[in-house]
């Protein structure tokens, strides 16, 4: 910990996340009480960096993006230091306390299917029920015969207050002040009853106004669908809101006098979806409880006669499994499959799996993996449609009829299809209430700041039926990683020209594109699709500066305009950083990525970068298979 921390050139998240992925390797190698060691010991190294960020800063700052993600990290990693204590002192209890359902239990819902087995996410009456509590808990106006009968309670305590002084000899008096108390109590329901009829009369007519300005603004020949209904609705609900409250005018207009100021949009969308009694905000509740509804079971059904099963609780990744929901975490998901029981089949056939080195260390020959046949037999592979039954990009590939597609992948198509539906209702509906957004521009931008709080409670539960559905890929996936965790780069086809000229230098990390492979690791801590791109665009953007690094301490020069790395080397360069990073869920991420992100990135770099991890990721999954073959 001591040398991460001495390194003045690399920040405090990458020092973090090196020593997080030391004890992942410590815990994956079966050395559990030197992987509890790391894990606290990462832990508090965390803490000294937050610490002296703290006191170093003022008061009022705001806290960093890379400060919330150490948060984070050292979450799991106690999560996983609390796993592995476990292991530690409750060896013998996995044998003694067999999963055994209570047919008469009344918290069923709180358990999955699987015997008992305790389900990572909330039931969905329980998550609907935070989702509200924020708006619930919004300051609320008292209604004039709310505010009536508050005035009452305080005259009946003071009446019972002057009652309890007199002697019991001032009987008159005590009559009168009951007749008083009856009086006053009396006109305050008359009064307040009155006001209400008003008030809600002037309401009615102020509806009816805005109702009909909704009615023009959704004006058509033709008889409106029930969503146009639903949204003529909503519009007519920003209407009443903005009368009430004035600082949806305020943004306006800030629109209006700088229409190109894509910095005003994020704030502008960041607190309209912070307002919780605001329509849109009340909207973007309602969505995520009705695609969590449909998601959930999903999950907790995953093991019913018919449907995929849905991976079981595996040790092999930083951010797999938790007992508890953190909604804005994508790492709190299902966690990562173990290699799955082969069945009985002769040692000799053709798809027996390759013998594992007898050393740990021993890495596998380079000559299985000659360069001239890394990468040729990938694109081969790619095209081939039988991989799974799944097309390119991780779609399923149409079924010919008669055959029964897998029910989870049924729904989960149809609950991606719900959630691409969710969010063009929410920009629709910013761009009706805001008409400065109506440009391109503002638009994406819109998009994206709608996507972050859509997708923050909801990423877990739809990453898990995504890691059901590519289970075999990444029981495939991690297996390789298993096997070549120790192989060197030029095994993985790597090019010599492009490695360090010395290892053992000061700041050349335990392994080459070590900076590369943490900030690959970064994905897991973000629960936005687009945020996660991002990670996968400035992983590949490191592994290019640390190829021109290496390639100018090997050569003379490099000459202006030629670079030192070509798409032929940036592949092999990948997949080693892939195997490297040890998250096997990265297959499931790139295809719900795919899925989730705006077309606009897919054709751009953001497209190539995901498109490059996704065939490393073959690549990488196929190496026992080519290596047998060899």
């Amino acid at each position: 910990m001591a040398a991460a921390a001495g390194d003045g050139s690399v920040k405090p998240l990458q020092c973090a996340m090196k020593l997080a992925n030391g004890a992942i390797e410590l815990d994956t190698g079966n050395r559990p009480r030197e992987a509890y060691t790391e894990y606290l010991r990462s832990i508090h190294y965390i803490s000294q960096v937050l610490l002296e960020e703290v006191e170093a800063t003022k008061a009022g700052e705001t806290v960093t993006p890379d400060t919330s993600k150490m948060l984070k990290l050292a979450e799991q990693c106690l999560e996983r230091a609390q796993s592995t204590a476990g292991k530690l002192g409750k060896t013998c209890l996995r044998t003694v306390a067999a999963p055994v359902p209570s047919p008469a239990s009344r918290h069923r819902r709180v358990y999955s299917d699987e015997g008992g087995k305790l389900s990572p996410f909330l039931p969905p009456e329980i998550f609907q029920k935070l989702q509200v509590v924020e708006s619930q808990s919004s300051k609320k106006e008292l209604t004039p015969l709310e505010e009536a009968s508050l005035q009452n309670q305080k005259l009946k305590a003071a009446y019972e207050a002057r009652m309890a002084r007199l002697d019991p000899s001032q009987a008159m008096q005590k009559t009168s002040l009951t007749l008083s108390l009856q009086r006053q109590m009396m006109e305050n329901l008359v009064i307040a009853k009155a006001r209400e009829d008003t008030l809600q009369r002037k309401m009615e007519e102020r509806r009816l106004r805005l109702q009909e300005a909704a009615n023009k603004r959704f004006c058509s020949q033709v008889a409106l669908t029930p969503e146009e209904r639903e949204q003529r609705a909503l519009y007519a609900a920003i209407l009443e809101y903005e009368q009430d409250h004035d600082w949806p005018k305020h943004w306006k207009a800030k629109l209006k006098r700088s229409p190109g100021d894509l910095s005003l949009v994020t704030s502008l969308v960041s607190h309209l979806l912070s307002v919780p009694d605001h329509p849109i905000s009340q909207l973007l509740k309602k969505l995520q409880c009705a695609v969590y509804r449909a998601l959930y079971p999903i999950v907790s059904k995953g093991t019913a006669p018919g449907c995929c099963s849905l991976p079981p609780d595996a040790d092999g990744l930083l951010a797999p499994g938790s007992r508890r929901l953190r909604p804005s975490q994508s790492l709190y998901c299902m966690p990562s499959p173990p290699d799955p029981s082969p069945a009985p089949r002769p040692p000799d056939g053709p798809c027996a799996s390759p013998p594992r080195p007898s050393s740990p260390a021993g890495p596998p020959s380079p000559q299985l993996l000659g360069k001239d046949s890394s990468f040729e037999d990938l694109e081969q592979f790619l095209a081939t449609p039988e991989r799974r039954g799944w097309g390119p990009g991780g779609r399923p590939e149409p079924q010919t009829p008669g055959v029964r597609k897998e029910p989870m992948l049924e729904q989960l198509k149809g609950t991606v299809q719900e959630i691409h539906d969710a969010i063009d209702r929410l920009l629709s509906l910013t761009l009706l209430a805001f008409e400065g957004l109506n440009t391109a521009a503002s638009k994406d931008r819109c998009l994206a700041c709608i996507e972050e709080p859509f997708f923050s409670p909801l990423w877990p539960l739809l990453l898990a039926v995504y890691r059901s559905v590519h289970r075999l890929r990444e029981a495939a996936l991690s297996r390789s990683m298993e096997l070549y965790r120790n192989a060197p780069p030029a095994a993985i086809g790597v090019p010599t020209r492009l490695l360090p000229q010395d290892p053992e230098a000061a700041g050349a990390g335990p392994y080459p594109y070590c900076a590369a492979a943490q900030e690959l690791g970064l994905l897991v801590l973000e629960s936005c699709p687009q945020k996660k791109l991002e990670c996968i665009v400035r992983a590949l953007r490191v592994i290019c500066a640390c190829a021109e690094d290496y390639y100018r301490a090997r050569e003379a020069a490099l000459q202006p305009g030629i670079a030192a790395i070509g798409a032929d080397d940036l592949l092999p360069i990948l997949s080693f950083v892939a195997l490297k990073s040890g998250l096997p869920q990265l297959v499931s991420e790139c295809a719900a990525l795919e899925e989730f992100i705006h077309e606009r990135y897919l054709i751009g770099e953001e497209g190539y970068c995901l498109t490059s991890l996704q065939s490393a990721l073959s690549y990488v999954e196929l190496l026992p298979r080519r290596a047998l073959g060899k």
